[in-house]
């Protein structure tokens, strides 16, 4: 077998084409902010973010990641990226 065959064989388990459930990327900034004792509001006024942007964030609810919004909700709640967003794989 060549080398190719071999390395498509090995990674087709891995391919998304092939598994449906391939976990799932949570925001964890509800839980932040509230040990923070911050409110929403004031979030979005310290990183000049529209009010709208942070509740996406934090309901969970974004389908992707602004890396400007990521670095400055980082910077103001004195936090890094992994303690705002959390994978989780289905096999969990």
């Amino acid at each position: 077998m060549g080398r190719t065959s071999e390395y498509k064989k090995e990674h087709d388990t891995k391919n998304i084409f092939y598994i449906k459930k391939y976990g799932k990327m949570h925001v964890c900034l509800a839980e932040i902010i509230e040990s923070r004792h911050m409110t929403r509001n004031a979030l979005a006024r310290a990183t000049d973010t529209r009010f709208e942007v942070v509740k996406k964030w934090y309901d969970d609810s974004i389908a992707s990641i602004d890396l400007d919004v990521l670095a400055r909700f980082c910077y103001v709640l004195d936090c890094k990226p992994e303690d705002l967003i959390k994978y989780q794989s289905d096999e969990s």
